[in-house]
């Protein structure tokens, strides 16, 4: 059997598993298996990533910086776009098929054992991004890696990635979604949301609204963890737009970067690229080391989101978005509507289109808010993803 097909063979028996928005709030089966597994989680430093829009890309970008320092890389994020090994980088590329199915390999004489001590008990077997999370942490061990920047898949508290210690943990922006799961208000989904910060920890935020501030302010001090605000300690000070991105001035914690390059578009992605920064200066340093400028720049420069405002052509022009809440809507309609990218050559309109391909986590099909455009803007289509 080739190597692509042990891959593709792992990710078949990964799908006969409850999906992913099969959740309940059980870390501790995860746990048990990494237990059977010598805890592999424990054997690099981790940035760990939660929040309701801008994860994937913030991490993104905090995964390229430190790659930039020399280090060797893991990257764990979710959904993929095409195959589900783009869910595990290493070194910056998706994981070799090999590699995985090695992973798998070391992990499938003990699944049968947990799921057999979870059915006696009356809880259900393992699921897809159990694990998937799993799967992760054994690649990144074998590679091995130096840090892992690990994205929350829900939450935070009892999501299974938080079966790692998150030496420096990072908060986007917070606000409603996944209510049914997570809790109706800010104060509700901040609280499950902290719960990824342990002890001692670094503690990096985007700015985030008062309710949720104070959870994360209350939160740190308990667990006797230092906390920077975006806003406060540092920030984004001037985004100029350049040709197939922007440039950007930020206020780090630990020093200034003037006019570095972000080959990505929006508003939106310059903040994620400050709390990136923060979250590098934080782990690299405690917060008191300036990053070179050299390895700014080719952190930043080297650094992709697919599927976030990504431009795919002009004639006729396309955009791919991967909004999918409220949150995500407004931060999509207000860098189409700020002529970010118009004044690049392209063009959007206000017509939405869901694709949600199999590769996520097989939503349904579902109406998101519709985004209101100057007339100015020349036909074209925002595919949100």
């Amino acid at each position: 059997m080739s190597d692509r097909s042990r891959a593709d063979a792992v990710y078949e028996t990964l799908l006969s598993r409850a999906g992913e928005r099969w959740v309940q709030p059980r870390k501790e089966r995860t746990a048990r298996i990494l237990a059977y597994l010598d805890d592999p989680q424990r054997t690099y430093r981790v940035v760990h990533i939660t929040g309701t829009n801008g994860k994937t890309s913030t991490a993104r970008m905090i995964e390229s910086l430190l790659r930039a320092h020399d280090l060797r890389t893991g990257l764990f994020t979710s959904p993929h776009l095409e195959r589900f090994t783009e869910r595990i980088m290493i070194d910056g590329e998706p994981i070799g098929d090999a590699e995985v199915a090695d992973a798998w390999d070391e992990i499938e004489p003990f699944v049968d054992i947990v799921d057999a001590e979870l059915t006696a008990a009356g809880d259900e077997p393992l699921t897809f991004f159990e694990l998937l999370t799993v799967l992760a942490f054994v690649a990144a061990a074998d590679a091995p890696v130096d840090v892992l920047v690990l994205e929350v898949g829900m939450g935070g508290e009892w999501d299974s990635t938080n079966t790692a210690d998150g030496d420096v943990a990072v908060f986007a922006p917070i606000d409603i979604d996944h209510a049914d799961r997570l809790g109706g208000t800010l104060t509700e989904i901040a609280t499950v949301k902290a719960g990824i910060i342990k002890e001692g920890a670094a503690v990096v935020s985007a700015q985030q609204q008062p309710e949720v501030a104070e959870v994360l302010r209350r939160m740190a001090a308990e667990k006797h963890a230092s906390i920077v605000f975006e806003g406060d300690e540092f920030g984004l000070t001037e985004q100029k737009l350049a040709v197939g991105g922007q440039l950007l001035t930020i206020r780090g914690v630990a020093g200034g970067y003037v006019e570095e390059y972000l080959p990505m578009y929006g508003a939106h992605q310059g903040h994620n690229a400050a709390l990136a920064i923060a979250a590098v200066e934080s782990l690299i340093g405690a917060g008191t080391q300036r990053i070179a400028d050299d390895i700014v720049a080719d952190g930043l420069q080297g650094a992709t989101s697919p599927g976030r405002l990504q431009l795919l052509g002009i004639a006729p022009t396309v955009v791919v978005d991967a909004a999918h809440n409220p949150h995500g809507a407004k931060a999509l309609a207000q860098s189409l509507s700020d002529s970010s990218i118009s004044t690049s050559g392209v063009s959007c309109s206000a017509s939405l289109a869901i694709r949600t391909p199999r590769a996520s986590s097989r939503r349904s099909r579902r109406a998101l808010p519709t985004c209101s455009l100057p007339p100015r803007h020349p036909i074209g289509r925002t595919m949100l993803m």
